[in-house]
């Protein structure tokens, strides 16, 4: 029997447009999940381009890729930054349940 090749799924490779990665962080974010928000962040800055997000933002690449990992712990002005300059931005809106 021949074994099947199967390559890793990076989901960085499908993020091309804004509303690409407005969608996928609306569908983390309905997940609840602080590290998994955190991971697709990183998954964003990575389809933008780390070094560039890096000079925007005045972090180092290394920085980054720490903050940004599904164990980071980044300060939320961190994050804040980060979004803004990848482009996307936080609304609030009531939790109707």
């Amino acid at each position: 029997m021949s074994k099947v090749k199967v390559s890793e799924f990076d989901v960085s490779e499908y993020l091309e447009t804004e509303e690409d990665i407005a969608g996928y962080l609306s569908a983390v974010i309905a997940e609840n999940d602080t590290a998994l928000l955190l991971a697709a962040i990183g998954d964003i800055a990575k389809a933008k381009g780390m070094t560039r997000l890096a000079k925007e933002t005045g972090m180092s690449r290394t920085s980054l890729y720490k903050s940004l990992s599904i164990n980071g712990n980044p300060e939320f002005a961190t994050i804040m930054t980060v979004m803004k300059s990848l482009g996307v931005k936080l609304n609030v809106v009531p939790d109707r349940k």
